[in-house]
């Protein structure tokens, strides 16, 4: 299958990070998604029931995302995989990128971040 509904620069502030300050100012991070999903009813029906919801998935990832502090952007995408996962059954797989682009590094960089992908049982994305 290649249908994909996809959210790209969703920018949610949050406390996650392994330096003590990044747990009392937070930062802005930038998620990326993109979601294997079968639209082969929606495209037939052009009704709302038969896709997943663009503003239910953001809401979704922004409640789990800025719900709980993580240390590692890892452990965060992790989590919104899972919830994203668990909230809509029409997804397959799931893949979640966090940027963190204000990233406590001693160099120069535009952007640092972690991809991970996750689906539903033996499936591989």
């Amino acid at each position: 299958m290649t249908d994909r509904i996809f959210i790209r620069g969703l920018a949610l502030h949050a406390y996650h990070g392994v330096m003590p300050h990044e747990g009392k100012v937070g930062q802005t991070f930038t998620l990326d998604l993109d979601l294997a999903v079968d639209l082969s009813d929606a495209a037939r029906s052009d009704k709302v029931k038969d896709t997943v919801s663009y503003a239910d998935v953001a809401q979704c990832v922004e409640k789990t995302f800025t719900g709980q502090r993580f240390r590692l952007v890892e452990a965060a995408a992790g989590a919104v995989a899972d919830a994203v996962l668990g909230a809509f059954a029409r997804v397959n797989t799931v893949a979640v990128t966090i940027h963190k682009p204000h990233a406590p590094i001693a160099a120069t960089f535009s952007d640092v971040g972690v991809t991970i992908t996750r689906g539903r049982g033996k499936a591989k994305p």
